[in-house]
């Protein structure tokens, strides 16, 4: 079932966006298939401060009616390859009772639709292999692991905890 949910481009200025932004993230990292726990307080309180100090920071929340159920968190990067800007998608969440709705896909159009209007040359993102409704969604939203060889298999997520 989709429901039309309306997207918009964070205002971390907005006291509104930075709750919801706190909010999404908190219920995001909770999910099993992501930290499987909620995050600490001290990590909520600077979070937005965190982000506004970023540089390359680009939030998208989505909202039905007056709720916000769906957050995208992003960062542009750059492709040497290509010469051009990227966007990570680093945090893509639902809220729970909102999924199955096409809400996560609305987000990942949304992104996609700014890139291409900042000529970036490619979305990435990481997921986890065990969440097929996930590798779903960003399979039918046409991501796919990333290859750039012939021959020498595709690109793994690597992460060092410093």
């Amino acid at each position: 079932m989709s429901q039309r949910s309306r997207i918009v481009q964070a205002d971390l200025g907005r006291r509104d966006h930075r709750q919801a932004i706190v909010k999404l993230t908190n219920a995001y990292a909770a999910d099993p298939m992501a930290n499987g726990k909620a995050l600490p307080k001290a990590v909520l309180k600077k979070m937005v401060a965190g982000l506004r100090k970023h540089p390359t920071t680009l939030v998208l929340l989505a909202f039905v009616g007056e709720e916000a159920v769906g957050i995208a968190t992003c960062f542009r990067g750059y492709s040497t390859f290509a010469a051009k800007p990227l966007i990570n998608i680093h945090d893509l969440g639902v809220l729970p009772n909102f999924r199955g709705r096409g809400i996560g896909r609305q987000l990942l159009d949304a992104v996609a639709k700014l890139a291409r209007k900042t000529g970036c040359c490619k979305l990435t993102l990481e997921v986890q292999q065990g969440n097929r409704r996930a590798r779903g969604v960003y399979h039918a939203a046409g991501f796919s692991q990333g290859t750039y060889a012939d021959g020498i298999g595709g690109s793994l997520f690597y992460a060092k905890p410093l």
